[in-house]
């Protein structure tokens, strides 16, 4: 009798089944889903001390660090907090989606290798020539300021090896298709992660081209790099590798909320169309940078920031619906029907991941999705554009959002990929609160502070040595001190995850995972729909109308306070 036939490649690859999904993992995808995610919290480290010294010197009753020192640490902070934390983590979300998530192999290991070795060898090179002086040109590096060549050089290497990541990514689900380990289409959470992995190939490739002729120009290859070209070019790179970042978040909403409560889409239909609205559309909320700048069109700023953009916010307001719906679905079938919010009080609090999930939700939407359309519409642009209100929107989005998702699901990948038991358990429940309300205290400040006319970057404004008076009023002060309380307050949540992280991978006992509960992320699990329908998710639907009329609320104030700012004037 002939033996089975082995798909092609299959015989390379070695794996291990978890014991409590019964998924099959790759041991060399395990192994690059380790070592990325182990970097990415390292450079969440150096990041989040770097954001603790700005915060504590925007806050001008500390005023920490000299002006020099602030800048530096600004371009330093932003490259290691909204890029080597984040892209790290989210190549480390990829592999693991295409590869365990479907039972499939790791396509070439040795690509994987050399994605890492780019990805870790840029890092440190922007790293090094940021902290050496060479490289105060903030994170946008906006021409004229010119870097050192390696500055733009690692940003380059970064970039090259996170498209071979994200290539393979593509290449695992190719494969895994023809050795059929999946059928129709690839599960919800895999569907967020190409998405992001799609954008991820746009924005990367923009900003190559933004990047490698200012690498030239720096070498003196180039005479000159136009401002004004330069600026289009990085926007199609800066904000959209936020927009990475949310799909990548949406899609780990969807892998908390089936890990914490078994929750499964009502419609999956819908929420995969939310995806596709992100591709087509969400790349366009970057023009809100270029709202003042000249040779740009009315028409174009008009159609960007306004009917195409809708579009893109249509599919975060189906994801908004979606997860707390199949939220609450999901505990009414466990038997917490009475009332609209009984499910709600019955939730799982103390689980760290389901806590995660529910910060995240609220920061990023109430305040950074809500913040992100009022900068984005052009007449209302004109008050926030570089004061301290656009920090305070990212901030929402990148740390309130994404960051608080990632570290609620790092608390199941360190029983499932890194097989240790999970380490100070009682610290990780509190962990995602503490973290929250420190993000709560700077986003608001941040935006108040905005709302006040405090300029985005200035290391002073009230200290400033510049000849002229500043306008700002004293006010700011007490916003300001808000965002620096909340800073220390964020960075003792941040602390907290960072020793659970190590406590568990360090010291934690070596076991298989027994504590998860990965419930509908595998295609083993398919939706139930005759379980959902005959429960109605009535508490979300008001939830829901609370959300639209604070957005509503806060739409209009910003054109009430545009309007009487133009009264004051005339």
């Amino acid at each position: 009798m002939a033996a089975p036939a082995i798909p092609l490649g299959e015989e390379k690859a070695i794996f291990r089944v978890c014991p409590v999904t019964r998924l099959r993992v790759d041991l060399a995808a395990e192994r690059m889903i380790i070592a990325n995610a182990t970097v990415a919290v390292i450079f969440l480290l150096v990041g989040g001390v770097m954001g603790l010294l700005l915060a504590l010197t925007r806050w001008e009753a500390v005023h920490l660090l000299p002006a020099t020192w602030y800048y530096r640490l600004v371009t330093g902070h932003g490259f290691n907090m909204l890029v080597a934390w984040i892209v790290f983590f989210e190549v480390a979300g990829l592999y693991f989606g295409s590869t365990v998530l479907l039972n499939a192999r790791l396509a070439s290991p040795w690509a994987a290798r050399l994605a890492f070795a780019l990805m870790l060898l840029g890092a440190l090179l922007v790293n090094g020539i940021v902290l050496a002086g060479r490289a105060d040109v903030m994170f946008t590096a906006y021409v004229p300021l010119k870097a050192h060549p390696l500055f733009y050089l690692g940003v380059i290497l970064f970039a090259l090896g996170a498209l071979i990541a994200v290539a393979l990514f593509f290449a695992n689900l190719l494969i895994a298709r023809l050795e059929g380990r999946y059928t129709g289409s690839v599960p919800l959470v895999v569907f967020g992660l190409a998405t992001a992995a799609i954008i991820a190939t746009y924005t990367l490739l923009s900003g190559a081209i933004a990047f490698i002729p200012a690498f030239f120009w720096s070498l003196g290859w180039l005479r000159t790099y136009d401002p004004g070209f330069y600026r289009n070019l990085f926007w199609g790179f800066g904000h959209p590798a936020q927009q990475i970042n949310l799909a990548a978040m949406v899609a780990v909403w969807y892998a908390l909320a089936a890990i914490t409560v078994g929750a499964t889409p009502i419609n999956e239909k819908l929420c995969r169309l939310a995806f596709v609205l992100y591709i087509l559309f969400i790349n366009l909320g970057a023009a809100h940078h270029l709202l003042v700048d000249p040779g740009l069109s009315f028409a174009w700023k008009m159609f960007n920031t306004s009917y195409a953009m809708y579009l893109a916010v249509l599919g975060s307001l189906i994801h908004a619906f979606s997860i707390p719906a199949a939220v609450e679905v999901a505990l009414r079938r466990q038997g917490y029907r009475r009332g609209l919010f009984e499910w709600l009080r019955r939730a799982p609090w103390q689980e760290p991941g389901f806590a995660a999930l529910v910060v995240s939700m609220v920061l990023f939407g109430w305040l950074g999705g809500v913040s992100g359309v009022i900068i984005g519409t052009e007449q209302l642009n004109m008050q926030f554009h570089n004061t301290l209100a656009v920090p305070g929107h990212f901030h929402a989005t990148v740390v309130g959002g994404t960051t608080l998702a990632f570290m609620g699901l790092t608390y199941y990948l360190i029983p499932l990929i890194f097989r240790r038991e999970l380490r100070l358990k009682r610290l990780a429940s509190y962990q995602p609160y503490v973290f929250g309300f420190g993000m709560l205290l700077l986003i608001l400040g941040f935006l108040f502070s905005g709302t006040l006319g405090v300029p985005r970057r200035d290391w002073a404004v009230f200290k400033t040595p510049a000849a002229f008076s500043t306008l700002i009023p004293e006010s700011a002060q007490l916003t300001l001190a808000m965002a620096g309380i909340g800073g220390v307050i964020a960075a003792i949540g941040g602390a907290m995850f960072i020793l659970i992280v190590l406590s568990s991978v360090l010291t934690g006992t070596v076991q298989e995972a027994r504590s998860l509960r990965l419930v509908a992320v595998s295609p083993a699990d398919p939706p139930e729909a005759a379980e959902t329908a005959h429960e109605e998710p009535r508490g979300t639907f008001v939830i829901v109308l609370a959300f639209l009329a604070f957005f509503i609320l806060a739409y209009f104030r910003n054109w009430w306070l545009l309007g009487f700012r133009s009264w004051l004037v005339h």
